[in-house]
């Protein structure tokens, strides 16, 4: 388990966190009164959506798993919630190496969690930012095999990053250090799905100090450019491989899509 030696980790328990919110979203308990004042302000479509984004994440693991990917970097890894993603791919892959990264204090406190491997596995976590590519790549390296695919996972991560910090630009510098092969796993809040709600969600958030970027369907496409988009292609997140295909999918703000980098 790394640190950033730069400086001790300390939670500002006065401060809502997108990590800790997403904890009381989710009906976790490892978030602060100032998390839960954000969460109590959202609409109840905010619940569905953090549902939605981890079932996502549930079967695209599996998904890739099953198809022989067996080293995952998750960045903007969250508050660990069982199952945790190498909990799943383990479950296929025994020895898959997952390496876990977020910039949140209190996911250190429970890292162990996270670290919790299957024997024939690897697990490890870093503290870092996203908008610190090079830090999580280089830390990574030391666990995961570049010569070998990898599948990249930002999971409801990047609608954190506005526009002015290049979010495009991080996402399209953390695919160019993966090999050919990988995959880009990554799911979004959108901003024209439903608008009214959608200006609801970043007002509120914007009340609790955390800025949100939600963006457009072709915004988020941008993040898939030069990449091999697998089926279904960009859709909302229950609509990416359903548990129950026939059903029609539930109303979702969130899209998500798989996508191979050639």
């Amino acid at each position: 388990m790394t640190t950033d030696p730069r400086s001790a980790p300390q939670i500002d328990t006065a401060k809502a966190h997108p990590a800790r919110v997403y904890d009381w979203l989710l009906g976790g308990k490892d978030n602060y009164p100032a998390d839960e004042a954000v969460g109590e302000r959202l609409p109840p479509e905010a619940r569905d959506a953090a549902r939605q984004n981890r079932q996502f994440m549930h079967r695209a693991a599996t998904w890739l798993s099953a198809r022989g990917v067996d080293q995952f970097l998750d960045i903007g890894t969250g508050i660990p919630t069982a199952p945790n993603l190498h909990q799943i791919v383990q479950r296929t892959a025994p020895a898959a190496k997952v390496v876990y990264a977020d910039n949140d204090p209190i996911v250190l406190r429970h890292a162990e969690a996270l670290l919790v491997s299957h024997p024939d596995g690897v697990t490890d976590y870093i503290q870092a930012d996203v908008r610190e590519p090079e830090a999580i790549v280089e830390h990574a390296r030391h666990v995961l095999d570049f010569d070998r695919p990898i599948a990249l996972s930002l999971i409801a991560l990047m609608h954190f990053v506005p526009d002015e910090q290049d979010a495009h630009g991080i996402v399209r510098d953390l695919v160019a250090t993966m090999p050919s092969g990988s995959h880009l796993v990554l799911s979004h809040a959108a901003s024209d799905l439903y608008p009214e709600l959608a200006a609801r969600v970043t007002a509120e958030y914007a009340k609790g100090g955390i800025k949100l970027g939600f963006r457009t369907r072709p915004e988020v496409a941008r993040f898939f450019d030069g990449l091999d988009l697998v089926p279904p292609g960009l859709v909302t997140a229950p609509e990416w491989h359903p548990p129950t295909p026939d059903e029609t999918p539930e109303d979702s703000g969130i899209y998500a899509a798989v996508a191979r980098i050639p």
